[in-house]
């Protein structure tokens, strides 16, 4: 039988909750996954009270099981790339601060703890790199950001031959000369596939930002996934192990659980850390003012409904890791070897749910120099907003308005 149909204030039609409390709004496998969405309630509106002076912090960092680990090349690796950026950026004063201030460096070493000196400095650049993309990508507009991806994808898939004056290329172009030596096939393919996606994700955010669009709770899930820049760098846990993970690991459901797990536990912790940063300049690419205006929810409501999502993340990987490993010989006849591969992966996957949580605190990105006063209190002072950006102004003519 059909859920009854109601009529909504708004004037939208929709379906009273139904037997799964899907309420009709949801897909079951996100209230499967995430059944705190079950609570979410269109009908309440936007939220329009005032935004108070500051927000209280979930705390994740305790929420986590797993112990931080860094890598002993951090020394050396983390200024070496900061200068190569640099080298290639040509950037002034202020925004080489903001460059050392980032710590991409720290990061890696957070997240690839066992990785030797020269994988870790490829991935080191690659992250620098990724991050200044996305702030570059933030003042292009989509037709422009589509040619930011032909650039990029062309030097990616070409490192040798591809030429260009763009930055953008040339930092691809040497990043990537260096995962191809070492990485193997399948890994590098899907490294490239998952760029592509990244790009294509980046493009659909520019034109909602253009647009002045606002997603939907599960529309911004199904893009953030991807414009979190997480899929390639799972992709480097095999470049620094040493494997290519066989397809039949590829496209085990587990596996692709515990990578979305993961995927969620770092981008929506994302979402929480950076929501000053955000909230200046009115970005609403974001789980918290996704929620606030489609589902009523005041700031601190928000913000603990993000940080619920992110604990029923890593409940969620948990989970499935231990399935895994029981399932990984008893049931599916996976060999000695594809077993250690598999765990290393696991490994890997675990190292950027603590790394990105606790580097989150270290980078000047989202608390400035406060990193560590604002872990140990968990409060963020709101910043003031900044003038409203003209998105005609955004450089989206031609390829000269990307970064040189």
């Amino acid at each position: 039988m059909s859920p009854p149909i109601t009529k909504l204030t708004n004037g939208a039609v929709a379906a009273i909750i139904d037997a799964n409390n899907t309420n009709g709004i949801f897909s079951k496998k996100l209230c499967e996954d995430y059944p705190m969405v079950k609570d979410l309630d269109p009908r309440k509106g936007q939220n329009t009270s005032p935004l108070p002076p500051f927000y209280l912090l979930p705390d994740l960092v305790a929420d986590c099981p797993y112990l931080p680990d860094r890598s002993p090349h951090q020394k050396t690796v983390s200024p070496a790339s900061d200068e190569w950026f640099l080298h290639h950026a040509h950037y002034d004063a202020t925004k080489t601060a903001k460059l050392y201030g980032l710590k991409a460096g720290n990061l890696t070493a957070a997240c690839y703890p066992t990785a030797d000196e020269f994988h870790l400095r490829a991935v080191a650049d690659y992250l620098n790199w990724l991050f200044n993309m996305d702030d570059w990508m933030d003042d292009l507009g989509e037709k422009a950001t589509e040619r930011m991806k032909e650039v990029c994808m062309d030097a990616m898939r070409e490192p040798e031959t591809y030429v260009t004056d763009k930055k953008g290329g040339i930092m691809t172009k040497c990043y990537t000369s260096r995962l191809q030596k070492t990485a193997g096939p399948g890994c590098l393919q899907r490294f490239i596939d998952n760029m592509s996606l990244f790009f294509d994700a980046v493009i659909v955010q520019s034109s909602d930002r253009m647009n002045e669009k606002t997603p939907t709770l599960e529309e911004y899930i199904d893009v953030r996934r991807d414009t979190s820049g997480c899929k390639p760098c799972f992709q480097l846990a095999e470049y620094v192990g040493r494997f290519d993970l066989p397809q039949k690991v590829v496209d085990n459901e587990r596996i692709m659980r515990m990578e979305q797990s993961t995927n969620d536990l770092v981008t929506w912790s994302n979402d929480i850390f950076s929501y000053d940063k955000e909230q200046i300049r009115d970005d609403t690419h974001s789980m918290i003012p996704v929620t606030m205006i489609h589902y009523g929810l005041n700031l601190q409501e928000a913000v603990n409904f993000v940080g619920q999502m992110c604990s029923q993340a890593i409940q969620n990987f948990a989970h499935d890791r231990k399935c895994l490993e029981e399932e990984a010989e008893k049931e599916l006849g996976w060999d000695k070897e594809v077993i250690e591969m598999v765990r290393k992966y696991a490994d890997g996957l675990e190292h950027w749910i603590s790394g990105s949580l606790h580097w989150s605190f270290e980078t000047e990105r989202y608390f400035g120099k406060r990193g560590q006063e604002v872990k140990k209190n968990r409060i963020v002072n709101l910043s003031p907003k900044l003038p409203k950006a003209n998105t005609a102004t955004k450089n989206d003519d031609n390829s000269d308005s990307l970064p040189n």
